[in-house]
């Protein structure tokens, strides 16, 4: 029978795919993308332990916010994942345990089940993976010593999630008119005109007041 234990993990495991695209949209902001991930696992164990499925909300809609403000945490912070000496040890045990796999069944261990050997959370052993690898350069150098930039792939199916997960919050914050303006518009392919007639105002005030939306929510996207 499976435990309680063993389905979090796995859960967890499942849904580090929302981790990744969450910390991808903060690349390039001056924290290595290590530490971004490890702050967003916390994120996904917090959202995982205070997700509640009888409210009939899927669990990435309610993920995704709690990744994104852990993260948003770790730029408030000063943009550092403190690696404690307990972290150091975990990191010891996991290479112990990945290598003893290694030898036995000749493949590596995933996440959830180091997690389960070592009974331990498994953003712990997510943060000790990353605090015991070796930082490595975006722009390494050739063999003719030239530097040649670094391509990452990012997983794509998860970001575009986050990415309307997060427009749609932005759109929730707006005023009711302005809501009403926008999902006429994009969601429901009305004209300027048809829109205008809807909202009983003129086709120019449509206009300007949709620049003005359109440029707000793109700053805060942005922001975020």
């Amino acid at each position: 029978m499976v435990s309680d234990k063993t389905r979090r993990s796995a859960f967890i495991e499942n849904n580090l795919g929302l981790v990744h695209a969450c910390a991808g949209r903060f690349r390039g902001r001056g924290i290595e993308y290590d530490d971004l991930y490890s702050a967003g696992c916390m994120g996904l164990v917090k959202a995982c332990d205070g997700f509640d499925e009888t409210r009939g909300v899927c669990f990435s809609t309610y993920a995704v916010p709690v990744i994104l403000g852990e993260i948003k945490k770790l730029f408030r912070d000063g943009g550092t994942v403190k690696v404690s000496r307990s972290i150091k040890e975990l990191g010891l045990r996991i290479s112990a345990a990945r290598e003893r796999h290694m030898k036995l069944y000749g493949v590596e261990m995933t996440v959830g089940q180091l997690a389960e050997e070592l009974g331990e959370a498994p953003e712990a052993i997510a943060l000790a993976i990353r605090a015991s690898m070796p930082a490595m350069s975006l722009t390494p150098e050739g063999d003719d010593g030239d530097e040649r930039q670094l391509d990452i792939p990012v997983a794509s199916p998860e970001e575009e999630l986050a990415d309307k997960i997060s427009l749609e919050e932005v759109l929730e914050s707006l005023p009711a008119s302005d809501q009403a303006l926008i999902r006429l518009r994009f969601y429901g392919n009305r004209t300027q005109s048809d829109t205008a007639k809807l909202l009983h105002i003129t086709q120019v005030q449509v206009s300007r007041r949709e620049r003005k939306i359109l440029q707000m929510m793109r700053t805060k996207l942005l922001e975020g």
